[in-house]
């Protein structure tokens, strides 16, 4: 069964090729569908395209299908295409003429945008939920080992003193922006497209902002055309948001396979997170670390690939969009996995203490012989020249007690502050709102 079939069958390999992986892809989306028709019945009431009667009996109908989507009961059968046209199958199947009803005033392609938009937006609450975990991890861990030094570099070079508070730390702050970047991309996401049909709107008195409400959605894809035109730009968002999220924890995986090796030799784990060789049997490998690096970097060119999937379209719906739920959904499970196992290598880290009284790192702490020196009143100038001279002449020599107390530095991590920043921004977005409304769309 297909949504725009009259009397004509296609060719085989036609279908097989047009179809693709989309079936697999549609059952992502099939409570959300179901939502979708929920709220297209009750609007189709108001406006005299159903009775009282047939809506009830739709919306009694949807809540079952709903019911049986989420205990894993509902497929796509062989021989229909896709997840619109097996849900209204199953309504006709069930109510007949009153099933075939729903489709009125909309297109398969303003059903498939409103279920991509509710599924990106739960999929965005569930992946705000594995960062706040992370993030309260790397805020722990900052706070339990702030006191303990280890080298900053520059150029891959000895620059300053850090700490492991610091290191930590800054990966929470990064998650913080990487959460900014997430709540724009929910705001362009939670807009409603539903009622665009074709991308041209519909002849019929439709009430968009009915199902916007009863679909929670914080405002309109106004503009028809521009409805469908989101598709694409709304994934494209989505993914750079996502990349975002994958750019720290690449980062964070870096460092930590450095940190690791022999010659850094600044964090271990237990041996059950590392691997083995087969023939050095001293070998702990950082392989989830390495892991985590590639799927993330995978992510991170996501962004590039819808844009170039996308490119030179014109205004309009194009088929070429259907292969962007291919690349954009299994993202989320990819990022999600990488967040709970980058957890679970941090919480069991073991850090390495007095890792700078080392004399190989005597050099991290000529800024603060130099800031010594400025402090007693020689100008900063003279005091940088003279302990260069004493590196150069051997005659270096240093403390490796620091005094730093400026915001953010290794004495002030101000791990209270960026704890705020997160939290004003998770609390920006409207999940319990959204929540009430698809809960009330169920149980009415």
């Amino acid at each position: 069964m297909k949504l725009w079939q009259k009397n004509t069958t296609s060719l085989k390999e036609v279908e097989l090729f047009t179809v693709g992986n989309d079936r697999e892809f549609d059952l992502l989306l099939a409570p959300f569908d179901v939502l979708g028709n929920i709220a297209h019945a009750k609007m189709l009431a108001t406006v005299g395209l159903l009775t009282e009667e047939e809506k009830n009996i739709l919306v009694k109908e949807l809540q079952h299908i709903y019911t049986s989507v989420q205990h894993s009961e509902f497929k796509i059968q062989d021989d229909i295409e896709d997840v619109h046209s097996q849900v209204e199958f199953l309504l006709t199947q069930k109510l007949g003429d009153t099933g075939k009803k729903i489709h009125s005033a909309r297109s398969r392609n303003d059903q498939v945008l409103v279920d991509i938009k509710l599924y990106l937006r739960n999929e965005l609450e569930e992946l705000v939920k594995s960062i706040d975990q992370f993030f309260d991890l790397l805020q722990e861990k900052s706070e339990q080992h702030k006191d303990l030094l280890l080298p900053g570099y520059t150029h891959l070079q000895l620059a300053m003193p850090s700490s492991f508070g610091l290191w930590f730390g800054a990966y929470a702050e990064s998650l913080v922006d990487d959460m900014v970047t997430l709540k724009a991309a929910f705001d362009v996401v939670n807009k409603n497209p539903l009622g665009s049909a074709a991308g041209y709107g519909s002849s019929f008195p439709i009430n968009r902002k009915l199902t916007t409400e009863l679909l929670g959605f914080d405002s309109l894809n106004y503009n028809v055309v521009y409805a469908q035109m989101g598709r694409g730009k709304a994934e494209r968002i989505v993914a750079s948001a996502l990349s975002n999220v994958a750019d720290t924890l690449s980062r964070l995986s870096m460092d930590a396979c450095i940190f690791l090796n022999q010659n850094f030799g600044f964090i271990s784990f237990p041996a059950e997170l590392t691997t083995g060789s087969s023939i050095m049997p001293h070998k702990k490998n950082p392989d989830v670390f390495e892991l985590i690096r590639s799927h993330c970097n995978q992510i991170k060119s996501l962004p590039n690939e819808i844009m170039l999937m996308t490119t030179n379209l014109p205004s309009g719906y194009h088929r070429d969009l259907q292969l962007l739920k291919e690349h954009l959904f299994p993202a989320f499970k990819t990022l999600h996995t990488c967040l709970e196992m980058a957890g679970l290598m941090l919480s069991n880290i073991e850090i390495n203490r007095d890792i700078l009284e080392d004399k190989k790192y005597q050099y991290l702490f000529s800024v603060e012989e130099v800031n010594k020196l400025v402090t007693a009143g020689m100008p900063f100038r003279d005091a940088y020249k003279k302990v260069g001279l004493n590196i150069e002449n051997d005659e270096f020599h240093y403390s490796t007690k620091l005094h730093h107390t400026h915001e953010g530095s290794i004495g002030n991590l101000c791990n209270d502050e960026i704890s705020s920043m997160m939290e004003k921004v998770i609390g920006s977005f409207p999940f319990a709102g959204i929540k009430t409304k698809l809960s009330s769309l169920l149980s009415d």
